[in-house]
Formats: structure tokens, sequence, C-alpha cells
């Protein structure tokens, strides 16, 4: 059982898929518990995330609703043994919100991160300076105790996507004027430009400019991010940020919705070597101002 009887986020996402095979095997919830001789209510706390099933159980249930796929199967027993398990995130869990310790718990097991935001460097890019700048900014949501702390969690949370053998594949789009205007010191922002363009060159990470000239583009929603957990780059579950943090999407019509966002802004946004060079005439035209 997840700790504390609360759904984690993996025993939601396992509950989620085997809500979604009984329901394309056209069974109710009835009929799936006949399958495990258990009531009812143990297949609704299943699916709900409040209960982890069994790998036995994972395995009855499967085979009643026709999924025979070993990679589903496999992937779906490895989310079980998983549900439980304690993340390094769960070290800072007194100074951090539940919501973003389910987008971290996301993000960790993401194979495709896919990211929009329209306001700031979003958090994977940026440098220590940048985050306690920002976070700094919320003063009036944010203990200033909890500053360093939290730059720290920041910090480790960007191991995710450094190029190693198991590294999640990135890709953030960025609106223009987060690129083209400092929101903190100029040596800060200078600092972080380079960053962004050292990191754009590893082989897992994709950024792209969307350009002021997109338009009503850039009047998608505010921030998200897009998180897989395949091979293929399947939309599997959404964050969106909010004044309070941060809300997860996990329904089918919501994933389709944002799956479709993120397509339309990456279309309209330029090209990485385009936007490398956007961010290097950016960068150049700063130092000589500053100069």
């Amino acid at each position: 059982m997840p700790a504390g009887g609360r759904p984690t986020v993996r025993s939601r996402r396992l509950g989620a898929a085997l809500k979604r095979y009984r329901q394309g095997a056209k069974l109710d919830q009835p009929q799936a518990a006949e399958v495990l001789g258990v009531h009812q209510t143990r297949i609704s706390r299943i699916e709900s995330g409040h209960v982890t099933a069994r790998i036995i159980e994972i395995r009855a249930l499967l085979s009643a609703y026709g999924v025979d796929d070993p990679k589903v199967r496999t992937k779906l027993e490895t989310l079980a043994k998983n549900a439980n398990r304690r993340g390094w995130w769960l070290e800072h869990a007194a100074h951090l919100r539940q919501d973003y310790l389910d987008h971290i718990s996301l993000e960790d097991d993401a194979t495709h991160i896919r990211e929009w935001q329209p306001a700031l460097i979003p958090g994977l890019l940026q440098i220590p300076g940048y985050a306690e700048a920002v976070i700094d900014s919320a003063a009036d949501f944010v203990d200033p105790g909890k500053v360093p702390k939290l730059v720290k969690v920041r910090q480790d949370r960007q191991a995710r996507i450094e190029e190693t053998e198991d590294a999640a594949h990135y890709t953030a789009i960025i609106w223009e004027p987060v690129i083209a205007h400092p929101a903190v010191r100029v040596d800060i922002y200078q600092e972080q430009l380079a960053h962004i363009l050292e990191v754009g060159k590893r082989r897992n990470v994709t950024l792209q400019v969307l350009p002021i000239s997109a338009g009503v583009k850039a009047t998608m929603p505010s921030a998200f991010s897009c998180f897989s957990f395949d091979a293929e780059p399947t939309v599997e579950a959404v964050t969106l940020d909010n004044l309070r943090g941060s809300s997860i999407l996990e329904g089918a019509e919501d994933l389709a919705a944002y799956s479709l966002a993120f397509d339309q802004l990456r279309s309209a946004a330029l090209a990485p070597e385009a936007s490398a060079r956007l961010i290097r005439g950016v960068l150049r035209r700063s130092k000589e101002e500053s100069k």
C-alpha cells in the first residue's frame, strides 16, 4: 500500500493503466474482481492508486484483459515493484510541497520530458544564481530560509538530463522574450544564456526558441511539461504550473490536448540551430552593452 494510504504517482500510473486495459476489454469492475476472487472495492482501490496491485494480480488481470505484449506486462510489473520506492527527493520532503514531489517523481521516471516555458528559463536549465533569483522573487509564497534547499533540489533534478546512458530525452521550447530580456542581474543572465548553449549541445537535449513573430502561438497555455515513460514519446502525464504549485493531468483527453499543443509549439518554434544562433546573438549584444 502506498505510504500513509495516499496514492503515489507510480501507484496512480499503474492503476490508470490497468483501468484503460480493463475498459479496452469492455469489462466492468465486478468482472475484474471475479478474475482475482476479490471484492470490487479492491479493483477500485487499485485503479485509483490507493493500493498497489501485487505482481500475481497484475498478471491475472492483464491476461483477462487480453494484454499479451511482454513489454507492457514487464513495464507494469516494474511499476508495481517501484511504486513505493524511495526517491532521492524524499530527503527534502519536509521542505517541498507534495505537488512538487510528484512532479520530480514523474521527471525521475521519464524517458522523454517535453516542456513549454513562456515566462522563465526552465528549471532543468537554470544555473544556481538564476534559480535563487527566481525563488527569491516569490518571497510572498516561499519561506526565505528554504531558498538554499530549493536551489539545491533544482540542481539535483538536472542530473536527469545529463548525457548518460539512461538520461531522459529532453526538449524545451522557450518563448523569445525569456531569452531576450534579462529577468535577473546582467552577469547572472549572461552566465545563464551561456549555460543554455552548452546544455543544448548534448545529444539527448533539444532546445528551441518560439519567436515573437509566431504571434498567437505564444498564447498557448501557461508553462507545462509532458512526460513519457517508454522508448516511444507517447505523452502519459502532464504537469501544469500555477501560482501555488503544479497539478498533474492523466486523463486521455487532457494528454491528447497537451501533446497536440506541444507539437504545435514545436512546429512554430525555430529549429535548434537557429535557436542557438538567436541565443548567441542575444548573449553577444548583452556583453557588448555591459562593457
